[in-house]
């Protein structure tokens, strides 16, 4: 082999030697982190799982969740039933009356899936670990509507996170599908605020300025299940 030659063939192993290199570093860098969970209940469009909460800390018990925690199927869908959305407004909007229409927030086929997985799911969940939900109704091969969210316990509060309200989803050719991955994240911009029909059960959070700008200050509920269900064991 003349040197030149040499040369070629040295030049093109290494020509292909980088390359996959470069593919590597890309695919690592790409890639999605996975939220570490345990599967409760999953059929083919929802789901309900476990993940662990990074912001719980093992040696900061004040911080741990109430879990595990036990409730009946009858108390979950009280629960349920009692949650609504609505299309958010502008308080010049709803000085105008502006206002727009109080929806459930779940479908009574949506609730029959939950009842019972949110129970086994609050039943086994650890200290650490979050309750999320998943649900969706596939609208063409590459869309879908999707209602996610996810829900943890402490003390007598339950703390009920909606991330997304009947949000249409495109499924994208390629790349990452994050929707199933984090059910708890919005897709897009909320435009909703939450509320439940027992208003004295409420407990008040605090906001910033800036969450109201963004229609994000009700996007967690805080419901003191003691005033929901007086005398039961919460």
């Amino acid at each position: 082999m003349t040197p030149v030659l040499r040369f070629l063939r040295v030049t093109v192993h290494l020509s292909q030697i980088a390359v996959l290199a470069a593919a590597v570093f890309t695919a690592a860098g790409c890639a999605i982190p996975q939220v570490p969970s345990r599967t409760v209940y999953e059929d083919p469009v929802n789901f309900v799982r476990l993940e662990l909460d990074a912001n719980v800390l093992p040696e900061w018990p004040p911080g741990h969740f109430t879990h595990p925690a036990r409730f009946s199927q009858e108390q979950v869908r009280r629960v349920l039933m009692g949650l609504t959305v609505q299309e958010h407004r502008t308080m010049v909007q709803r000085w105008i009356g502006d206002d727009s229409r109080r929806l459930p927030m779940f479908r009574d086929a949506e609730i029959m899936i939950l009842v019972p997985q949110l129970v086994e799911a609050l039943r086994l969940a650890r200290e650490n670990e979050r309750v999320t939900y998943y649900l969706s109704q596939p609208q063409t091969s590459v869309k879908r509507t999707i209602t996610s969210g996810g829900m943890y316990i402490r003390g007598t509060e339950l703390h009920f996170i909606l991330g997304n309200w009947q949000t249409l989803y495109g499924i994208p050719a390629y790349g990452m599908i994050y929707d199933r991955r984090y059910p708890m994240n919005p897709i897009i911009s909320k435009g909703f605020d939450l509320f439940f029909d027992l208003d004295q059960a409420l407990v008040t959070q605090t906001t910033s300025i800036w969450d109201g700008l963004l229609a994000n200050t009700k996007d967690e509920l805080v419901i003191d299940l003691a005033i929901v269900f007086p005398g039961q064991n919460i």
